[in-house]
């Protein structure tokens, strides 16, 4: 187990069968009815895992998550379960190395999308709009600014990557062949609700959700569940209010702040992802703190 007293990088516990490792999760098979899923201080960028670890990043964004769960759950049931880690591990070295940054859930059976919702047009969905004038199918009106709030929240999906390859945008209708008409369809209301309330509730703590994805499972009786992680800075674009405006990319509170500075560099966004300085892990550290210090206060 790569850790010290402030990350983890790779977990290794001795519990529990690792089931998989992605870019910033560890999964270990409990038994056939729950995962344990740990959260690692690794930080991916342009699908790359770099080779640093940002120290707190794994606990904040358990305890983000694990506070939208909380809050969306008369929305819809989520994949937390009622077993506690001190239920299931009697180690107490890896009691103390997991405290705070990992959850026992419910095995479900995931679906194969993503489902993103947009508030405002950035990233790829604002480089698809400078081509297309569409976002997943969706046409926008004329003449946005990269930035601006839409004049409601859209619905753009996307297909789920293996760690390394790049999630890819689809439409609506791709989503039904996927999934069905009547599934598809609660998926993208339900997205939009979860979105709609969190906006109201970041925007008081001063903070502007620009984009986020959700992901769901389904349980033995076929009903949606939500799984995953919950409006994080990492499955999240949050903005400050204060700093906001249109016509360039906002600063951020998430991994952006990272990406900016690998730009500068000559790399190919190939593994081996170079190592990070100081001071870039340190704001990044912070970011991640502040952002979890304006949500749960």
């Amino acid at each position: 187990m790569q850790a010290n007293s402030n990350t983890l990088y790779r977990c290794n516990i001795k519990s529990f069968p690792l089931s998989s490792s992605g870019k910033v999760r560890d999964i270990y098979n409990i038994d056939d009815e729950h995962l344990l899923i740990v959260t690692s201080d690794r930080l991916s960028a342009f699908d790359v895992i770099l080779p640093d670890p940002i120290p707190g990043k794994g606990s904040i964004l358990t305890e983000v998550s694990n506070f939208w769960f909380e809050r969306s759950k008369n929305i819809i049931p989520n994949h937390l379960s009622d077993l506690a880690i001190k239920d299931i591990i009697d180690k107490k070295v890896e009691l103390e190395i997991l405290k705070g940054r990992a959850i026992v859930v419910r095995k479900l059976k995931p679906l194969p999308i993503e489902a993103v919702i947009r508030g405002y047009i950035i990233g790829s969905g604002w480089e698809d709009y400078k081509k297309t004038g569409k976002v997943c199918g969706v046409c926008l009106p004329a003449g946005l600014k990269q930035a601006e709030k839409l004049s409601e929240p859209i619905f753009t999906p996307a297909t789920k990557a293996n760690v390394g390859d790049h999630d890819e945008n689809i439409d609506f209708e791709s989503v039904k062949n996927l999934i069905g008409e009547e599934l598809a369809n609660k998926v993208r209301d339900i997205s939009l609700r979860i979105y709609s309330e969190a906006v109201e509730y970041a925007i008081g703590k001063g903070i502007i959700i620009a984009d986020t994805k959700f992901e769901f499972g389904l349980d033995e009786d076929n009903q949606l569940v939500l799984i995953d992680e919950l409006l994080t800075p990492d499955s999240s674009r949050f903005w400050p209010v204060e700093s906001y405006k249109t016509g360039v990319s906002p600063p951020s509170f998430d991994k952006q702040y990272v990406r900016d500075y690998l730009e500068t560099l000559n790399w190919d966004k190939k593994p081996p992802g170079p190592k990070l300085p100081d001071e870039i892990i340190k704001r990044t550290s912070e970011k991640y703190q502040d952002a979890r210090k304006k949500l749960i206060s």
